[in-house]
């Protein structure tokens, strides 16, 4: 049986290639967007617990963390709060870096925590109209203590040189958090996200539900695993990824069962011999579903190839591979191969139902 679907698929390879290469290009968005989807997420994680803080607070159904907004009033009321160690406020600003566009400007209170926690290999300290920079962007730009760097309208000496081991962060800047608030058009008033350290032996998880009640309209995220609930534009991203995952199988199912229906139509009377020596219809409808699901295995195989090399090549062209490093997981790879096995079995329905109703006495006697 497997020498026969082996020959089948090679007598005519245009259209096995073809097909495949349709599955390939579905199964290779799916892959692509999950591994950035992954990326996504895990930077969305990572804002959470900037500076080590152990929750991060966001404006409720913001589109996104970066476009959160809350009011710096509420920390008088947060640092009152017991259950709190500290709370330092943040402005993120997007798109400020004129040579790098995907890189963050982060704006922290120089005497919060999260200043604090900075480890810096040159220079030192977060001053005003000063900007630090991460290491990581330094190497990139060629930029050193003593010299400048231009955030949006305005150029910056950089003062000092910083790791922190999140790599966004470190290809990002650091300016004080009033000098962000202008780069970002904000009022003194305003930051994007609040910072916060909890008293020893404080659950994250009830501390966090405790703040959501104490501030209507915010979000408190401890888990890096839930900062998706933190913007609308996560949510955006999963749907997108199930659009593209309904369209890859549709359009997968069709190509296959084009093909194989083309197949069984052009090989009617040698099906029907097949049937004369004794094949079964089960025989008859493995044999089709074996080659269905064979041309799919080759598509799929391509379009991982094709997903892993987009996912590395798509950040980069937009300009966000600052922002998002693709996250190819192993179950992402395998809803890949899930969905290719399931283009497969679907698409060989119908020529199995047409297979299994050929007559063989017609076929034999057909022209």
């Amino acid at each position: 049986m497997f020498g026969m679907i082996t020959a089948n698929l090679r007598r005519r390879m245009a259209r096995t290639g073809l097909t495949a290469a349709g599955i390939s290009v579905g199964v290779a968005a799916v892959v692509a967007l999950l591994a950035l989807s992954e990326g996504l997420n895990k930077t969305a994680g990572q804002l959470v617990h900037l500076g080590k803080a152990d929750v991060g607070l966001f404006q409720a159904n913001a589109s996104d963390p970066t476009a959160s907004l809350l009011p710096l009033s509420m920390l008088a009321s947060l640092r009152a709060n017991p259950q709190v160690s500290d709370a330092t406020p943040l402005q993120l600003v997007v798109g400020a870096v004129a040579r790098s566009p995907s890189a963050f400007v982060f704006g922290i209170d120089p005497n919060g925590f999260v200043a604090r926690r900075l480890v810096f290999t040159a220079g030192a300290g977060v001053h005003p109209g000063e900007a630090d920079v991460g290491d990581l962007l330094a190497s990139a730009m060629g930029l050193h203590v003593g010299g400048h760097i231009r955030l949006g309208p305005r150029t910056f000496p950089v003062a000092a040189i910083y790791h922190s081991g999140v790599p966004f962060e470190d290809q990002g800047a650091i300016t004080t958090l009033s000098d962000a608030q202008t780069l970002a058009g904000r009022t003194r008033g305003e930051a994007t996200t609040i910072a916060v350290r909890l008293a020893p032996q404080v659950s994250s998880a009830a501390a966090s539900r405790a703040l959501q009640r104490q501030f209507p309209g915010v979000i408190a995220i401890n888990d890096p695993s839930e900062a998706i609930r933190a913007g609308a534009n996560t949510e955006l991203i999963s749907k997108a990824v199930l659009l593209i995952v309904v369209l890859a199988l549709i359009i997968g199912v069709l190509a296959v069962a084009n093909t194989m229906l083309a197949a069984v139509l052009e090989r009617r009377r040698e099906l029907a011999l097949l049937m004369t020596i004794g094949w079964s219809q089960r025989q008859m409808a493995i044999l089709v579903l074996g080659e269905a699901i064979a041309v799919s295995v080759i598509g799929t195989g391509m379009g991982l190839v094709l997903g892993a090399l987009a996912a590395g090549a798509l950040p980069p062209a937009l300009g966000l591979q600052s922002f998002i490093s693709p996250e190819l997981t192993a179950w992402a790879l395998g809803r890949a191969c899930l969905i290719g096995v399931a283009i497969g079995v679907l698409g060989a329905i119908y020529p199995i139902w047409r297979v299994t109703r050929i007559s063989s006495a017609a076929a034999l006697t057909a022209a």
